[in-house]
């Protein structure tokens, strides 16, 4: 295990492998969403479940060879919605997926150059507190949502969900079960948190309290099987689209309009991701740096253009890393560990579709809690750094987006240093950014 440096990290084998597996718990639930939102666009459901696995498997090795870090890479949430709803809706599936390989390659050389890290370095210290703690709330959010716990209202747009149903309150008491867990400084508190969780589940399908509506979507919580071939990607991979689409039709400005827009919003969701799981690991160093950032970058674009290339919409760092984190991962193996159990979950598909949002959704939650520490590392008695942050931070699960929090965010910390007279402890590169933000805003 010297390729981890493993003694180096303060870790060891046995913490590695149980943050990897709890890492893979909380990032599984992709495994079937992915294949849901992609196959609205006509590609072939089960082609795009291989396709997610294979391309969070390539991404997660990547990481762990180049960069030596603890996070998990997988096709990304929000990131597929807008592949699928908005541009596979107008222009098909094909182009989607050639904007998406195309984002790859242009991140391959914006990692040569350094330009992302240079992004990634010219965020100041307090807004970095932020992005922890936004993702923190961000990720609640989340696991409050795969719960029912919180649910969406056309009046109010959230609103309390019934919590006297099933679902809700084994999440419940799952929250509970991990804290004491945690508390108790049992090892592995997160992942049997699932499994315990998960467990409860069970025991209420099977006596009838909990009912299975597939209608509505719902799997059984009980495996329907254990083992399936993977389904092939000859169909969806990028020679498949390449050559279903119609270049008479499709303008050059129209491929360059979508590009920018996946690498827009790929940019900045990972960017808040390392920036905010990298906080709560201490991996950045004194001056808020994190050390082979390039690296890791590296890997995310290696991961998005693999990824485009099997079938699948952008490939990106997770921010459910956090969850191994917190279980102790600091090293490449826990990303290799949950690579490969993706790359299981290929032949094991029938358990881990059977594993339900109520049972992850405890860990998220208390991951929330983790990120959240960081925010008594924020100088709010300073107008000019404590707004920003404020705004970051209100901002991610409000807008329910990581890129939308670092924009408003970026944007009043320049306004508020330029208009009280501390313009120039604004970075260059900030300056820059807050133009690009507002050009995005305005278009």
């Amino acid at each position: 295990m010297n390729l981890f440096k493993l003694k180096e990290n303060g870790t060891n084998v046995s913490t590695e492998v149980l943050a990897g597996i709890t890492i893979f718990m909380t990032m599984a639930y992709i495994l079937v969403v992915n294949p849901n939102i992609l196959s609205a666009t006509g590609m072939d459901k089960g082609a795009v479940f291989t396709a997610t696995a294979l391309a969070a498997f390539l991404g997660c090795i990547m990481m762990a060879l180049l960069a030596n870090y603890p996070f998990g890479l997988a096709p990304g949430m929000g990131l597929n919605a807008y592949f699928a709803y908005t541009v596979a809706n107008e222009y098909g599936w094909q182009l989607a997926l050639l904007a998406v390989f195309i984002e790859g390659i242009v991140f391959l050389a914006f990692s040569f150059f350094n330009i992302r890290e240079a992004i990634f370095n010219s965020v100041p210290k307090n807004l970095k507190n932020a992005v922890s703690v936004g993702l923190g709330v961000f990720i609640t959010f989340i696991g409050l949502q795969n719960a029912g716990i919180v649910i969406k209202d056309p009046a109010t747009a959230v609103a309390l969900g019934n919590i006297k149903s099933v679902a809700p309150v084994l999440a419940m008491l799952g929250v509970i079960i991990t804290a004491v867990l945690t508390i108790k400084k049992v090892k592995g508190s997160l992942f049997w948190g699932i499994l315990i969780t998960w467990g409860l589940g069970i025991v209420c399908q099977i006596t009838g309290i909990y009912q299975v509506d597939i209608e509505q979507g719902q799997f059984s919580l009980i495996p329907q099987g254990f083992i399936s071939a993977p389904p092939s990607i000859k169909d969806i991979n990028i020679f498949s689209a390449i050559k279903g689409i119609d270049f008479d039709i499709v303008k050059i400005t129209d491929i360059v309009v979508i590009v920018f827009a996946f690498l827009f919003v790929d940019m900045f969701d990972t960017i808040g991701t390392l920036i905010g799981v990298s906080e709560k690991a201490k991996f950045l160093d004194e001056n808020g740096r994190l050390p082979k950032l390039k690296q890791a970058l590296l890997a995310d674009a290696v991961a998005t253009t693999a990824g485009a290339m099997l079938g699948t919409s952008t490939t990106t760092t997770f921010v459910e890393s956090a969850s191994g984190v917190a279980e102790g991962g600091r090293t490449g193996l826990t990303s290799t560990v949950t690579g490969l159990l993706f790359l299981v979950a290929l032949v094991f598909s029938p358990i881990f579709i059977a594993i339900p949002g109520f049972a992850t959704a405890p860990t998220l939650i208390i991951v929330g809690l983790f990120m959240i520490e960081n925010v008594v590392n924020i100088e709010f008695n300073d107008y000019t750094e404590g707004l920003p942050a404020f705004i970051t931070i209100i901002m991610m699960p409000f807008t329910y987006s990581i890129a939308d929090g670092l924009i408003f965010g970026f944007l009043s910390y320049v306004f508020l240093k330029l208009l009280t007279g501390k313009g120039k402890e604004v970075s260059k590169v900030m300056y820059i950014l807050s133009i690009l933000f507002i050009l995005k805003l305005i278009m």
